[in-house]
């Protein structure tokens, strides 16, 4: 009888992972901006799941929504003038995260945690920071290994297949986690000798802020 067990034992397949994007908010008492997306991990065979070590791409697909006039000149810089977009705007890679699923049997949730940034030179930050209101298209493309019992209780190793989600985040969200650490204000890089000029111009100009002197700049340049 034993033996038996045991051969029957031997045939069962290696666990699998279905997984789903389920939601997304902003991340509380954090040093930076930082988006939590809950994930719903699900194994069919029935296996106890020793661990996954999850790999998990995120790309903006700008191609599956519309723009208004206001984007649309926003984003001339990153896709060009709009009757080009149509071949233009290609996925964008936002993130990619590495986690480390526990262990589990069935069904389990777990959070990606993407740490942002608001650098308007970087792409995925530019495109984000053009849109009004609406979704934001992501796809999510997952793969890596996951360590389960064999038979013999040793531990075995199966990969992830290449597997992808879709999931639509709400732009609300992500200006939600921007003011909990920028409240009405923005962020450019300069050079440091750019940084050095301005910081003159302020002070021969008696202005207060950087802010003031980049505004007196612009007045003048209309």
């Amino acid at each position: 009888m034993s033996e038996t067990r045991i051969n029957a034992a031997a045939v069962l397949p290696a666990p699998e992972l279905a997984l789903e994007v389920v939601a997304a908010s902003a991340a509380v008492h954090v040093a930076t901006p930082t988006l939590h997306f809950r994930l719903r991990a699900d194994e069919p065979t029935g296996r106890e799941v020793y661990m996954v070590a999850l790999s998990t791409l995120i790309h903006i697909d700008p191609g599956l929504r519309s723009h208004d006039v206001g984007s649309r000149e926003l984003l001339v810089d990153l896709f060009g003038a709009p009757e080009r977009w149509a071949a233009t705007t290609t996925s964008i890679v936002w993130a990619q995260v590495d986690t480390l699923v526990p262990s589990f049997t069935s069904t389990t949730e777990l959070t990606v945690p993407v740490v942002c940034n608001y650098d308007l030179e970087v792409a995925a930050t530019k495109y984000l920071y053009a849109l009004p209101d609406g979704e934001v298209p992501l796809s999510f493309h997952f793969s890596g290994r996951i360590f389960y019992r064999g038979v013999d209780g040793r531990l075995q190793v199966v990969m992830v297949p290449w597997v992808s989600a879709a999931y639509r985040l709400p732009v609300s969200t992500w200006r939600r986690m921007i003011d909990q650490h920028y409240p009405c204000s923005g962020y450019i890089r300069l050079q440091e000798d750019t940084l050095r000029l301005l910081q003159l111009r302020k002070a021969q100009r008696g202005l207060p802020t950087f802010d003031g002197a980049v505004a007196e700049l612009l007045e003048g340049a209309e």
